[in-house]
Protein backbone atom coordinates (compact mmCIF):
# COMPACT_ATOMS: atom_id res chain seq x y z
CA UNK A 1 0.00 0.00 0.00
CA UNK A 2 1.05 3.23 -0.73
CA UNK A 3 2.51 5.67 1.72
CA UNK A 4 -0.18 8.87 1.46
CA UNK A 5 1.05 11.75 3.39
CA UNK A 6 -1.83 14.69 4.14
CA UNK A 7 -0.54 18.15 4.85
CA UNK A 8 -2.65 21.38 5.76
CA UNK A 9 -4.92 19.59 7.56
CA UNK A 10 -7.79 21.36 9.71
CA UNK A 11 -8.80 19.63 12.95
CA UNK A 12 -12.30 19.92 11.63
CA UNK A 13 -11.54 17.47 8.94
CA UNK A 14 -9.21 14.70 9.71
CA UNK A 15 -12.09 12.41 10.28
CA UNK A 16 -13.01 12.92 6.96
CA UNK A 17 -9.60 11.93 5.41
CA UNK A 18 -8.89 8.99 7.66
CA UNK A 19 -12.33 7.56 6.83
CA UNK A 20 -11.23 7.29 3.13
CA UNK A 21 -7.50 6.79 4.17
CA UNK A 22 -7.02 5.07 7.58
CA UNK A 23 -3.42 4.56 7.07
CA UNK A 24 -2.79 8.01 5.92
CA UNK A 25 -0.53 10.43 7.69
CA UNK A 26 -2.61 13.85 8.27
CA UNK A 27 -0.31 17.18 9.56
CA UNK A 28 -2.04 20.59 10.25
CA UNK A 29 0.22 23.35 8.07
CA UNK A 30 4.10 22.81 8.76
CA UNK A 31 7.27 24.78 8.74
CA UNK A 32 9.08 24.51 5.55
CA UNK A 33 12.06 23.07 6.60
CA UNK A 34 10.19 20.43 8.51
CA UNK A 35 8.06 18.97 5.41
CA UNK A 36 10.59 16.81 3.92
CA UNK A 37 10.96 14.83 7.31
CA UNK A 38 7.47 14.34 7.74
CA UNK A 39 7.02 13.50 3.79
CA UNK A 40 10.15 11.46 3.56
CA UNK A 41 8.65 7.61 3.23
CA UNK A 42 5.10 8.97 1.32
CA UNK A 43 4.73 8.11 -2.49
CA UNK A 44 1.64 10.43 -2.45
CA UNK A 45 1.42 13.89 -1.04
CA UNK A 46 -1.84 15.77 -0.67
CA UNK A 47 -1.47 19.58 0.04
CA UNK A 48 -3.16 23.31 -0.07
CA UNK A 49 -1.54 26.46 -1.33
CA UNK A 50 0.41 27.12 1.50
CA UNK A 51 2.31 24.79 1.42
CA UNK A 52 4.88 25.06 -1.92
CA UNK A 53 6.60 22.45 -3.47
CA UNK A 54 9.28 23.54 -5.20
CA UNK A 55 12.53 21.79 -6.23
CA UNK A 56 14.46 21.89 -3.40
CA UNK A 57 11.51 20.07 -1.54
CA UNK A 58 10.99 18.02 -4.58
CA UNK A 59 14.70 16.70 -4.73
CA UNK A 60 14.68 15.72 -1.13
CA UNK A 61 11.67 13.10 -1.64
CA UNK A 62 12.88 10.17 -3.51
CA UNK A 63 9.73 8.08 -2.94
CA UNK A 64 7.69 10.71 -4.52
CA UNK A 65 5.12 9.50 -7.05
CA UNK A 66 1.82 12.16 -6.80
CA UNK A 67 1.47 15.78 -5.69
CA UNK A 68 -2.61 16.18 -5.21
CA UNK A 69 -2.78 20.07 -4.60
CA UNK A 70 -6.09 20.66 -2.93
CA UNK A 71 -6.52 23.49 -4.82
CA UNK A 72 -7.33 25.00 -8.42
CA UNK A 73 -4.00 26.88 -8.83
CA UNK A 74 -1.14 25.29 -8.83
CA UNK A 75 1.38 28.06 -9.04
CA UNK A 76 2.83 26.70 -6.01
CA UNK A 77 4.35 23.22 -7.78
CA UNK A 78 7.11 23.30 -9.78
CA UNK A 79 6.02 21.67 -12.57
CA UNK A 80 9.16 21.18 -14.37
CA UNK A 81 10.76 19.43 -12.02
CA UNK A 82 8.11 17.04 -11.42
CA UNK A 83 7.97 16.26 -14.95
CA UNK A 84 11.74 15.74 -14.72
CA UNK A 85 10.78 13.18 -11.77
CA UNK A 86 7.60 11.65 -13.29
CA UNK A 87 5.34 12.73 -10.57
CA UNK A 88 1.75 12.83 -11.14
CA UNK A 89 0.35 16.66 -10.14
CA UNK A 90 -3.27 16.98 -9.88
CA UNK A 91 -5.45 20.06 -8.53
CA UNK A 92 -9.15 20.53 -8.10
CA UNK A 93 -10.58 22.26 -10.90
CA UNK A 94 -13.94 23.46 -9.04
CA UNK A 95 -14.46 22.47 -5.77
CA UNK A 96 -16.65 25.66 -5.43
CA UNK A 97 -16.82 28.62 -7.52
CA UNK A 98 -19.96 29.93 -6.24
CA UNK A 99 -18.59 29.98 -2.84
CA UNK A 100 -15.67 32.70 -3.81
CA UNK A 101 -18.15 34.38 -6.01
CA UNK A 102 -20.25 35.03 -2.90
CA UNK A 103 -17.43 36.35 -0.86
CA UNK A 104 -16.72 38.82 -3.96
CA UNK A 105 -20.56 40.34 -2.95
CA UNK A 106 -19.69 40.00 0.75
CA UNK A 107 -16.95 42.32 0.32
CA UNK A 108 -18.68 44.80 -1.33
CA UNK A 109 -22.06 44.79 0.69
CA UNK A 110 -20.38 44.71 3.81
CA UNK A 111 -18.07 47.83 2.62
CA UNK A 112 -20.86 49.62 0.80
CA UNK A 113 -23.28 50.08 3.20
CA UNK A 114 -20.89 49.89 6.28
CA UNK A 115 -21.40 46.35 7.76
CA UNK A 116 -18.72 46.32 10.50
CA UNK A 117 -19.19 49.99 11.50
CA UNK A 118 -22.75 49.97 12.15
CA UNK A 119 -22.58 46.85 14.01
CA UNK A 120 -19.57 48.54 16.19
CA UNK A 121 -21.81 51.51 16.68
CA UNK A 122 -24.86 49.47 17.70
CA UNK A 123 -22.41 47.44 20.50
CA UNK A 124 -21.68 50.68 21.61
CA UNK A 125 -25.65 51.58 22.31
CA UNK A 126 -25.51 54.07 19.49
CA UNK A 127 -28.59 53.85 17.47
CA UNK A 128 -27.22 57.15 15.03
CA UNK A 129 -27.28 56.47 11.28
CA UNK A 130 -25.27 59.81 10.33
CA UNK A 131 -21.69 59.13 8.68
CA UNK A 132 -23.42 55.54 7.44
CA UNK A 133 -25.07 56.55 4.54
CA UNK A 134 -24.14 53.35 2.01
CA UNK A 135 -24.03 52.90 -1.65
CA UNK A 136 -25.97 50.95 -4.08
CA UNK A 137 -25.19 48.09 -6.54
CA UNK A 138 -27.99 48.28 -8.84
CA UNK A 139 -26.88 50.02 -11.65
CA UNK A 140 -23.05 50.37 -11.53
CA UNK A 141 -20.62 49.23 -13.83
CA UNK A 142 -19.05 45.47 -12.92
CA UNK A 143 -15.98 44.79 -14.84
CA UNK A 144 -15.19 41.33 -14.43
CA UNK A 145 -11.46 40.29 -15.80
CA UNK A 146 -11.55 36.27 -16.55
CA UNK A 147 -14.43 34.70 -16.87
CA UNK A 148 -13.73 30.94 -16.15
CA UNK A 149 -15.74 29.44 -13.36
CA UNK A 150 -15.85 31.79 -11.03
CA UNK A 151 -15.48 35.25 -13.12
CA UNK A 152 -18.72 33.88 -14.75
CA UNK A 153 -20.97 32.71 -11.16
CA UNK A 154 -19.77 36.47 -10.28
CA UNK A 155 -21.65 37.50 -13.37
CA UNK A 156 -24.84 35.94 -12.49
CA UNK A 157 -24.99 37.49 -8.83
CA UNK A 158 -24.38 40.86 -10.60
CA UNK A 159 -26.78 40.19 -13.46
CA UNK A 160 -29.11 39.69 -10.29
CA UNK A 161 -28.04 42.79 -8.48
CA UNK A 162 -28.78 45.05 -11.69
CA UNK A 163 -25.33 45.90 -12.73
CA UNK A 164 -24.36 46.72 -16.21
CA UNK A 165 -21.53 43.98 -16.99
CA UNK A 166 -18.35 44.46 -18.52
CA UNK A 167 -15.88 41.51 -19.30
CA UNK A 168 -12.27 40.40 -20.04
CA UNK A 169 -10.97 37.08 -21.66
CA UNK A 170 -8.93 35.24 -24.19
CA UNK A 171 -12.19 33.19 -24.71
CA UNK A 172 -15.32 34.48 -24.70
CA UNK A 173 -18.68 32.19 -23.32
CA UNK A 174 -21.31 33.00 -25.50
CA UNK A 175 -24.13 32.03 -22.68
CA UNK A 176 -22.85 35.08 -20.75
CA UNK A 177 -23.63 37.44 -23.57
CA UNK A 178 -26.64 36.07 -24.74
CA UNK A 179 -28.45 35.41 -21.08
CA UNK A 180 -26.51 38.11 -19.05
CA UNK A 181 -26.00 40.98 -21.55
CA UNK A 182 -22.03 40.87 -20.65
CA UNK A 183 -20.48 42.89 -22.90
CA UNK A 184 -17.04 41.88 -23.91
CA UNK A 185 -14.05 44.68 -24.14
CA UNK A 186 -10.56 45.51 -24.08
CA UNK A 187 -8.74 45.02 -20.77
CA UNK A 188 -7.99 48.90 -21.10
CA UNK A 189 -11.70 49.45 -21.95
CA UNK A 190 -12.55 47.87 -18.82
CA UNK A 191 -10.58 49.53 -16.57
CA UNK A 192 -11.58 52.96 -17.54
CA UNK A 193 -15.71 52.53 -17.62
CA UNK A 194 -15.71 50.29 -14.60
CA UNK A 195 -17.15 51.60 -11.15
CA UNK A 196 -16.13 48.28 -9.84
CA UNK A 197 -13.33 45.98 -10.94
CA UNK A 198 -12.87 41.95 -9.77
CA UNK A 199 -9.99 39.60 -10.83
CA UNK A 200 -10.73 36.22 -11.18
CA UNK A 201 -7.44 35.22 -13.56
CA UNK A 202 -4.71 33.19 -12.42
CA UNK A 203 -1.45 33.93 -11.40
CA UNK A 204 0.86 33.32 -14.20
CA UNK A 205 4.05 35.38 -15.74
CA UNK A 206 2.04 37.33 -18.13
CA UNK A 207 -0.40 38.06 -15.26
CA UNK A 208 2.00 39.31 -12.57
CA UNK A 209 1.51 42.79 -11.49
CA UNK A 210 -1.50 43.09 -14.44
CA UNK A 211 -3.11 45.89 -12.20
CA UNK A 212 0.23 48.24 -12.13
CA UNK A 213 0.25 52.40 -12.26
CA UNK A 214 -0.36 52.25 -16.16
CA UNK A 215 -3.59 50.11 -15.08
CA UNK A 216 -4.49 52.66 -12.56
CA UNK A 217 -4.36 55.65 -14.36
CA UNK A 218 -6.75 54.47 -16.71
CA UNK A 219 -9.60 53.94 -13.91
CA UNK A 220 -12.01 56.41 -12.86
CA UNK A 221 -11.55 58.28 -9.69
CA UNK A 222 -12.54 56.24 -6.79
CA UNK A 223 -12.98 52.67 -8.62
CA UNK A 224 -13.34 49.97 -6.01
CA UNK A 225 -11.14 47.18 -6.80
CA UNK A 226 -11.53 43.44 -5.38
CA UNK A 227 -9.20 40.55 -5.48
CA UNK A 228 -10.31 37.20 -4.53
CA UNK A 229 -7.55 35.74 -6.64
CA UNK A 230 -4.27 35.49 -6.07
CA UNK A 231 -2.15 38.06 -4.85
CA UNK A 232 0.41 38.89 -7.34
CA UNK A 233 -2.08 40.51 -9.57
CA UNK A 234 -1.83 43.73 -8.06
CA UNK A 235 1.21 45.59 -7.87
CA UNK A 236 1.14 46.78 -4.28
CA UNK A 237 3.40 50.03 -4.19
CA UNK A 238 1.01 51.29 -7.28
CA UNK A 239 -2.37 49.97 -5.43
CA UNK A 240 -0.64 52.28 -2.25
CA UNK A 241 -0.56 55.26 -4.58
CA UNK A 242 -3.38 54.87 -6.04
CA UNK A 243 -5.26 55.44 -2.44
CA UNK A 244 -3.64 57.80 -1.59
CA UNK A 245 -4.45 59.83 -4.29
CA UNK A 246 -7.82 58.67 -3.99
CA UNK A 247 -7.99 56.98 -7.64
CA UNK A 248 -9.18 53.62 -5.49
CA UNK A 249 -11.69 54.34 -3.06
CA UNK A 250 -11.51 50.77 -1.56
CA UNK A 251 -9.49 47.78 -2.23
CA UNK A 252 -11.51 44.36 -1.25
CA UNK A 253 -8.48 41.71 -0.68
CA UNK A 254 -9.09 38.33 0.22
CA UNK A 255 -5.53 37.79 -0.87
CA UNK A 256 -2.75 39.90 -1.25
CA UNK A 257 1.04 40.11 -2.63
CA UNK A 258 3.81 38.70 0.22
CA UNK A 259 0.84 36.65 1.91
CA UNK A 260 1.62 35.61 5.36
CA UNK A 261 4.19 38.49 5.96
CA UNK A 262 2.28 40.91 7.72
CA UNK A 263 5.31 43.11 7.78
CA UNK A 264 5.31 43.29 4.15
CA UNK A 265 1.47 44.34 4.17
CA UNK A 266 1.18 46.27 7.00
CA UNK A 267 1.00 49.73 5.20
CA UNK A 268 -1.74 48.26 2.65
CA UNK A 269 -3.68 46.57 5.55
CA UNK A 270 -4.29 49.35 7.50
CA UNK A 271 -4.68 51.68 4.95
CA UNK A 272 -8.25 53.14 5.53
CA UNK A 273 -9.54 52.49 2.18
CA UNK A 274 -8.88 48.53 2.57
CA UNK A 275 -10.68 45.56 3.93
CA UNK A 276 -9.28 42.50 3.88
CA UNK A 277 -9.62 38.83 5.22
CA UNK A 278 -7.32 36.38 5.63
CA UNK A 279 -7.60 34.02 2.08
CA UNK A 280 -10.87 32.67 3.16
CA UNK A 281 -12.76 33.08 0.01
CA UNK A 282 -12.81 29.41 -0.20
CA UNK A 283 -13.20 28.31 2.95
CA UNK A 284 -16.68 27.10 3.39
CA UNK A 285 -18.46 23.67 4.61
CA UNK A 286 -19.24 22.72 0.85
CA UNK A 287 -16.44 23.91 -0.85
CA UNK A 288 -14.17 21.85 1.66
CA UNK A 289 -15.67 18.65 1.31
CA UNK A 290 -16.07 19.12 -2.36
CA UNK A 291 -12.16 20.26 -2.06
CA UNK A 292 -11.44 16.31 -0.06
CA UNK A 293 -13.42 14.01 -2.26
CA UNK A 294 -12.15 15.29 -5.67
CA UNK A 295 -8.92 14.96 -3.55
CA UNK A 296 -10.03 11.43 -2.71
CA UNK A 297 -11.06 10.19 -6.07
CA UNK A 298 -7.52 11.26 -7.68
CA UNK A 299 -5.12 9.74 -5.46
CA UNK A 300 -7.56 6.34 -5.66
CA UNK A 301 -7.85 6.22 -9.49
CA UNK A 302 -3.21 6.59 -9.13
CA UNK A 303 -3.34 3.81 -6.58
CA UNK A 304 -5.27 1.80 -9.40
CA UNK A 305 -2.95 2.67 -11.99
CA UNK A 306 -5.04 5.17 -14.07
CA UNK A 307 -4.03 8.49 -14.99
CA UNK A 308 -6.10 10.76 -12.76
CA UNK A 309 -9.01 12.58 -14.38
CA UNK A 310 -7.77 16.18 -12.66
CA UNK A 311 -4.02 15.78 -13.93
CA UNK A 312 -2.37 19.34 -14.29
CA UNK A 313 -1.21 19.78 -17.96
CA UNK A 314 2.17 22.30 -17.95
CA UNK A 315 0.06 24.82 -20.32
CA UNK A 316 -3.10 24.72 -18.54
CA UNK A 317 -4.56 28.53 -18.54
CA UNK A 318 -7.77 29.30 -17.10
CA UNK A 319 -7.49 33.31 -18.40
CA UNK A 320 -4.23 34.73 -20.16
CA UNK A 321 -3.91 38.51 -19.53
CA UNK A 322 -1.70 40.60 -21.14
CA UNK A 323 0.67 42.84 -18.58
CA UNK A 324 0.00 46.48 -19.36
Amino acid sequence: MASIVFLDVDDLDKALVLERFPLAQTFPHLPQDTIAEMCKDAEAVSFFIQTPFKRPLIEKLPKLKLLATRSVGFDHVDLEACRERGITVCNVPDYGSHVIAEHVFALLLSTFRHIPEGDARVQSGTFDYHGLRGMSLRGRTIGIVGTGKIGRRVAQIAHGFGMKIVAYDVYRTVELVDLLGVEYVPLDELFRRSDIITLHAPATKESEHMINEHAFSLMKQGVVLVNTARGSLIDSNALLAALDNKTVRYALLDVMEHEQNFEENKRLVRHPGVVTTPHVAFYADESIHNMYTETFQSIEQWQKGEVPEHVVHPVQVVCDVPKT
